[in-house]
């Protein structure tokens, strides 16, 4: 091996930024409301400005993806969704409300840590059209050549939003970590990859039929957080949410293999809508 090629492609290693994608920290807040009534009225207003700044998603500062929801339930008031190649840049976020005027009144409540990446189960041109053959189509007709050709053409595009995706305009958005069973007779990494395939690329087909209506986003805990994957959906009615869930709760890959952690459902707003949603810059009483 070559000395020098050796020791520049362990330079490139040594950084906090993944070789392809970037980092992903889902963060929810519950806003501690005996706090939020000490503070005085310049507080709370030098605060309200701060998380503007800090929430602008055209702030330099700010991480590339940036993205605030109200969330339902009593799980927690806002959540932020943060990815950017650099993890620091990301944490930056949390640290920066932490020590606003308002620091004191947000507790973080729940995070997951993770990473994008492009699923070993995404299928190459190839293997897309060894499933296409599989499936019984012909691949000498017309139709055949025009959907592997299709595909050629989506696969760059669906690579990239794995890896830096773009968040759709969408109203409703819901977060939950999960992850695989390792119990004996039910070991979802003993399995063979073609079994894996096989469940996952029906787990596909089901989420296919919500396409524009739900976009689906899965990425990586695994070595970084307690659970291995993280879903974070986007739907553009709640009712999709609902639905894309219970009928991927069907598939094999989910009825016999899959463990859920808590759900977020949460609605995308702006920062200055959740502040005034949640009532976070206001006096009680106000």
């Amino acid at each position: 091996m070559n000395i020098a090629t050796s020791t520049t492609a362990q330079a490139a290693d040594i950084s906090l930024e993944p070789l392809e994608g970037w980092h992903c920290t889902h963060i929810f807040y519950r806003i501690d409301r005996a706090v939020l009534a000490q503070l005085d009225e310049e507080a709370i207003n030098a605060g309200r400005r701060q998380i503007l700044s800090i929430l602008d998603p055209d702030n330099p500062e700010s991480p590339a993806r940036l993205q605030v929801s109200v969330v339902s339930g009593h799980k927690a008031d806002f959540g932020l969704m943060l990815m950017d190649a650099n993890p620091l840049k990301v944490e930056a976020v949390n640290q920066r409300l932490l020590a606003s005027e308002l620091g004191p009144c947000l507790v973080p409540v729940y995070s997951f840590v993770s990473m994008t990446e492009v699923s070993e189960y995404v299928p190459t041109v190839e293997q897309y059209a060894a499933r296409l053959k599989a499936d019984g189509e012909d691949e000498s007709s017309p139709a055949f050549q025009a959907k592997v050709r299709a595909y050629a053409e989506r696969e760059p595009l669906m690579r990239r939003q794995r890896l830096t995706p773009d968040f759709p305009k969408w109203p409703a958005t819901c977060f939950y970590p999960m992850s695989k069973k390792r119990e004996a007779g039910e070991n979802w990494f003993t399995l063979p990859f073609a079994e894996r395939n096989r469940m996952m690329a029906e787990h596909a087909r089901s989420g296919m039929e919500f396409a524009g209506k739900v976009m689906q986003l899965i990425t990586v805990g695994i070595g970084l957080d307690d659970w291995e994957w993280g879903v974070t959906l986007w739907a553009r009615n709640p009712q999709f949410l609902r639905e894309i869930v219970y009928r991927m709760r069907f598939d094999e890959a989910s009825a016999r293999y899959a463990l859920f952690g808590p759900f977020y459902v949460s609605y995308v707003v702006t920062a200055e809508q959740m502040l005034a949603h949640t009532r976070l810059a206001h006096r009680v009483g106000d």
